[in-house]
């Protein structure tokens, strides 16, 4: 008999306790996040990576290694295994001739944050639950907002008033009750929270629910398959709340487990702007934790997360990996995304703008040798950031042009 999950139960990343999967679950009652558990012997008879190869290249490719029970609970905008796009001309400007991006603007809504929406809203839909509240930088709710329309869930969105307006503008279109306020994402996530706990809504912000993690998980997956079942030497991440670290790196250990990859992991290179950098400052400090950030502002709006709730996960990773974490300026931020569109017609995102311009740093540092294999990832389309170019072209007067036709 063949399962669509092989879901075996919870486990917390906090006090290790295990726990059967229950209708509704949110966190631990020791207030740490829960984590997926799969029977990797079960699924490993499920599917192999040849078995893949026949699959429709979406996310739902890995559905054994997913929490969805059923196919007919899944919802899905069509999300596709996003390229590896090779920047020869800017790699060899930085001394990386073979760097890779992996381009994530591909998904539904424009940013990775799509994975963690479609199957979150799937598994929303397979608990028969009606609503859910999220807390968002502008780009999750987004996604949120767009997968609830899909699966005819009502979504209520906060967010800082200064979050891109492009994000805000898709949650009101897709029909989502978007409420915005001074403050920051964490000033957001108390209102959900609050507003949850009153109306009885599911709160899927980060890490305040098992599934968004197993679709940002997918990434992982992905990654090994277009390595050809390995792995590269140097992953580089742009982190705010850092579930996409924790997510790919939990996909390595099961794909570990089952015997898919080998026992090489890549270094994590975790990316933060200077203007927002808890993360890197606790590495730097040797802490497990971070202490917070004050006056939090970056044009890189995704990572701008002055609390992260999963920072003792996070700060694991990146020193069991032998990895790093260091902090960029918002103006070689912007140049970094300059630069990418002149030479490679890329249209990166400010994160992905910043993750570049931290291997460019590492690089230079030597951190990064040349010869290594080095992806970074592009979190979401540059379109997503549109208001933040300067400049619109020339302005011709139509009365003042003289056109020749050649025969």
């Amino acid at each position: 008999m063949s399962f669509y999950s092989c879901i075996a139960g919870m486990r917390c990343a906090k006090c290790q306790k295990e726990e059967p999967v229950q209708y509704g679950q949110t966190t631990c009652e020791c207030g740490g996040p829960l984590m997926v558990q799969y029977d990797l012997e079960r699924a490993k008879s499920q599917v192999t990576v040849s078995d893949l190869i026949h699959r429709t290249q979406t996310i739902w490719r890995y559905h054994e290694l997913l929490p969805i029970l059923q196919v007919d609970h899944v919802v899905s905008l069509h999300e596709p295994m996003t390229p590896l796009i090779a920047v020869p001309e800017y790699g060899r400007k930085i001394g990386l001739p073979s760097l890779l991006v992996k381009d994530e603007g591909v998904l539904p809504s424009g940013t990775f944050k799509a994975r963690g929406a479609a199957v979150g809203m799937s598994k929303v839909k397979e608990m028969g639950l009606k609503h859910v509240a999220i807390a968002t930088n502008g780009n999750a709710g987004a996604a949120w907002a767009l997968y609830g329309a899909r699966a005819g869930v009502a979504v209520t969105v906060a967010t800082p008033t200064n979050a891109p307006i492009t994000a805000r503008k898709e949650c009101v279109i897709s029909g989502a009750d978007l409420f915005t306020l001074d403050g920051t994402i964490g000033d957001a996530g108390v209102l959900m929270e609050r507003m949850s706990q009153q109306n009885d809504w599911y709160h899927v912000s980060t890490l305040h629910e098992p599934y968004r993690l197993e679709g940002k998980k997918t990434m992982g997956y992905e990654i090994a398959e277009q390595f050809g079942w390995s792995v590269p030497d140097v992953l580089a991440f742009p982190t705010g709340g850092g579930i996409g670290i924790i997510a790919i790196y939990k996909a390595l250990a099961e794909m570990r487990e089952m015997g898919w990859i080998g026992d090489k992991l890549p270094r994590i290179a975790l990316i933060q702007s200077s203007g927002c950098a808890p993360l890197v400052r606790a590495f730097e400090k040797g802490v497990k934790s971070s202490a917070g950030w004050e006056d939090a502002d970056t044009i890189a709006f995704g990572m701008r997360v002055p609390n992260p709730s999963g920072d003792f996960l996070i700060l694991d990773i990146v020193e069991q990996s032998g990895g790093i974490a260091i902090a960029v300026d918002d103006s070689d931020i912007m140049e970094t995304r300059r630069q990418v569109a002149e030479l490679e017609g890329l249209h990166v995102c400010p994160e992905g703008a910043a993750a570049l311009e931290g291997v460019r740093q590492l690089r230079e540092s030597g951190w990064i040798r040349a010869e290594e294999r080095v992806l970074v990832m592009n979190t979401g389309s540059g379109l997503k950031y549109i208001d933040q170019i300067e400049g619109a072209g020339q302005l011709v007067e139509p009365s003042t042009m003289k056109l020749s036709v050649g025969r």
